[in-house]
């Protein structure tokens, strides 16, 4: 996904947005960067985050970075924050989201005479793309609003200028963007939890569309939230860290209850209820997102927690992504290790947050009865993945049949994507029909996913706040 985080103060910010850019290191893994702006003009610097992290790639360059305006950025994508000169001035851009016109755009701005450096793979930058649009109007406020009107996707961005920051949530606020204040300083983050450690506390969620300026002096709104919001819900899911806050709503505490509500429906089906021997039945989740559901489930159900599979942290504390899906499972398979002494002759209920290809759970599964389970049931926080995300690259796929699901079905109905509304409906018996097919091929006792009439529930926004389109299709705007 990515994470941006900027900071503005009446002292050399640096620190800040090293440590505040670190805090984010989670949501991407493919470049990383720093810019900032002091009496020496901007200097910035991005590195490859493949096979190195982000503090260690960049505490290096910090000697030669000083300023008190500054920006940084995590992405998946673009080599970023990037610097730019038009006639609004000198400034850089770090953006987080996903261009889906980016072609159209880059074809029209060429035709009229604007270029692009574009990357290494030929692609332009989503980076480029905003910053000309931006410069293609009479200020930063026009600019800002060609971005929300043009762009079809999403896309929540900082721009860095000499007197201070931009800070822009999409128009939909499909990501989120956080104002952050502390005595002497302003921050705006990705995430609320990057905030904590630096002493900086929450003053607000920035609206969907509204852009805000943060100086040394302060910050204003210099354009109005709008109304109509989508945030994505993989945010509570997946993406976010444990203690961060979206719209009032904590990622951990979400989980909690998201594992606690897939517990109760066990209970109304019946599920392990009545047991005569449960001191051979452990609940467990897989690292890191499917602990806090797990833990969740555990509670509800008055059954132990254990951690039957455990992250190696040392040298794997974040899944790297190699280029090529062979290294990417390797990656995957390494850096969890069963603990046989906690599996062998146990009924093991675990839980994750999402199943998109199925490959790693297939391994999982595996692996719990090569180390002697006695059975392996699955919980997944989250309904069956039926659309690719077209907002922000979760469950991006070069084809929809990677989906699982999107498999079960061609396999039950042999055309692809039939009656795929009823394969969305958790009541429908093809809904039933296409859960056993995967619970067959990834070769688990039993599997169960959370309906999405309870993942909304336990998010707790009304369900046209939230977007929902990886599991219903619905979006909008």
């Amino acid at each position: 996904m990515g994470g941006i985080f900027g900071a503005v103060g009446k002292h050399d910010c640096v620190n800040d947005i090293f440590y505040g850019t670190d805090y984010l290191s989670h949501l991407g893994t493919k470049r990383g960067g720093m810019a900032v702006s002091g009496p020496s003009g901007f200097a910035w610097k991005i590195h490859k985050l493949e096979s190195n992290y982000f503090r260690n790639q960049l505490e290096p360059d910090l000697p030669e970075l000083s300023g008190n305006i500054g920006i940084g950025a995590i992405s998946d994508t673009d080599a970023q924050p990037l610097p730019f000169t038009s006639h609004l001035g000198r400034f850089c851009v770090a953006t987080v989201g996903r261009i889906n016109n980016g072609d159209e755009l880059t074809a029209q701005a060429v035709h009229n005479g604007c270029c692009f450096g574009g990357s290494s793979d030929g692609d332009i930058r989503s980076t480029e793309i905003v910053a000309m649009l931006l410069s293609a109007e009479k200020s930063f406020e026009d600019g800002i609003r060609a971005v929300h009107e043009k762009i079809k996707g999403s896309c929540t961005f900082i721009i860095m200028t000499p007197e201070g920051l931009y800070g822009c949530r999409d128009k939909l606020g499909r990501t989120p963007l956080i104002l952050g204040q502390k005595k002497d300083a302003f921050a705006l983050s990705s995430e609320s939890s990057a905030f904590q450690n630096l002493g900086y506390t929450t003053v607000r969620d920035l609206g969907p569309g509204e852009a805000v300026f943060i100086s040394p002096d302060g910050y204003e709104t210099r354009i109005a939230a709008r109304k109509a919001m989508q945030i994505c819900t993989f945010l509570w899911v997946y993406y976010g860290y444990p203690s961060s806050n979206y719209e009032g709503v904590n990622v951990e505490d979400f989980r909690y209850r998201c594992g606690a509500t897939l517990a109760q429906r066990d209970i109304r089906d019946g599920f392990l209820v009545g047991e005569k021997n449960p001191e051979d039945i452990l609940v467990g989740g897989i690292p890191d997102s499917g602990i806090g559901h797990a833990i969740g489930y555990a509670n509800s159900r008055g059954l132990p927690y254990r951690r039957p599979i455990v992250k190696y942290t040392p040298t794997w504390p974040r899944s790297f992504m190699p280029q090529n899906q062979q290294s990417r499972n390797l990656v995957a398979r390494m850096k969890l290790i069963p603990n046989r002494t906690l599996i062998e002759g146990r009924r093991i209920i675990f839980l994750d947050d999402s199943i998109v290809r199925g490959t790693q759970l297939k391994d999982n599964a595996r692996v719990f009865f090569g180390n002697k389970a006695a059975e392996a049931h699955m919980r997944i926080a989250c309904p069956p993945l039926l659309h690719p995300c077209e907002f922000l690259n979760f469950s991006s796929s070069r084809a929809t049949l990677e989906l699982i699901a999107r498999k079960a079905i061609l396999a039950l109905e042999g055309v692809e994507g039939r009656d795929i509304d009823r394969y969305a409906d958790a009541s429908d018996p093809r809904h039933a029909a296409m859960v056993e097919w995967i619970r067959e091929q990834l070769g688990l006792t039993s599997l169960k996913f959370q309906t999405l009439d309870d993942l909304v529930k336990a998010v707790g926004l009304p369900k046209e706040r939230i977007c929902t389109h990886c599991w219903d299709a619905s979006s909008w705007g």
